[in-house]
């Protein structure tokens, strides 16, 4: 479990352009959950993730990983890397040899694993990405953007961490490229038991995938409950930038016309199963 105790972080500390990204934010992470970050741009949520494996020193605030301080004196935090591993918004921020398979095996070398280990995990990483061996041999740089994204979420699981951070990972893609690499993510979550912390501009991907959301504004958690529960307040998300997924929108549309349909549904499917439902039953 990660455990964030009252962070606070400021840029440019004493400075006219000093800037309070994160204020006093607490926050439970336990093992297993899928968990969506939502926010406007500069809303923190960037910067919160950061924190989550050291990459970024809180300025003020504990933060626990399975009860130990990450600050304390002698805490590892390469050992803390290898198990919260953290995927960038732009892939290219995390390739950078020759080809795939050696790219995947850099993380576990840097373990210190002997080379069978290595090679292993590598392939094992690989496979679950979805990518086989013909791409083995091919320069990173030379893939589509959803390839790129599958190596770089490979190089990570190949550490074999217990909490997966994904920093916008269908950005840019097409719909079909989006599914397959969320659908990956979830089956990860689902047989591996990993926690999945999901940052995505996306209402429509965090209503279908998670668990939980927690939504940031201007630095501090605004709200922090299950997707229905988060969505209820869609007024005020927009007030702040965001939305809910457009099925909500539908759904309120026809409910003000009259139409007896639930109020919590937040996925295309709920809402043809209850709109089947109320038709049926006219029927």
């Amino acid at each position: 479990m990660i455990e964030l105790k009252n962070i606070n972080y400021t840029y440019g500390g004493g400075t006219t352009q000093q800037i309070h990204a994160l204020k006093d934010v607490s926050l439970q992470i336990p093992d297993g959950q899928f968990i969506g970050l939502i926010g406007h741009t500069g809303s923190g949520k960037s910067t919160l993730i950061q924190h989550l494996n050291g990459l970024v020193k809180a300025t003020s605030g504990d933060i626990l990983y399975n009860g130990q301080s990450i600050y304390a004196e002698g805490f590892s935090m390469k050992g803390l890397r290898s198990k919260v591993g953290l995927v960038f918004q732009y892939p290219e921020h995390q390739l950078f040899e020759t080809d795939v398979f050696t790219d995947v095996c850099f993380g576990p070398k840097n373990l210190g694993l002997d080379a069978e280990e290595i090679r292993a995990r590598a392939r094992e990483a690989l496979d679950l990405v979805g990518l086989d061996e013909s791409y083995d041999k091919v320069s990173p740089f030379e893939l589509s953007g959803g390839q790129k994204r599958r190596v770089a979420i490979a190089g990570v699981l190949a550490m074999k961490p217990d909490v997966l951070i994904l920093d916008e990972p269908t950005a840019g893609l097409d719909p079909k490229g989006r599914d397959e690499i969320l659908d990956q993510v979830a089956k990860l979550h689902r047989e591996r038991g990993i926690t999945v912390v999901l940052v995505s501009h996306s209402m429509e991907d965090v209503a279908k995938y998670v668990d939980r959301i927690i939504v940031m504004n201007h630095g501090q958690v605004a709200f922090d409950g299950v997707p229905k529960e988060v969505f209820r307040h869609y007024q005020e998300l927009e007030t702040m930038g965001l939305a809910a997924p457009q099925v909500t929108y539908i759904v309120q549309a026809l409910r003000a016309k009259g139409f007896p349909i639930g109020e919590d549904i937040t996925t295309v499917e709920e809402a043809k199963a209850a709109i089947l439902q109320v038709v049926g039953g006219k029927r």
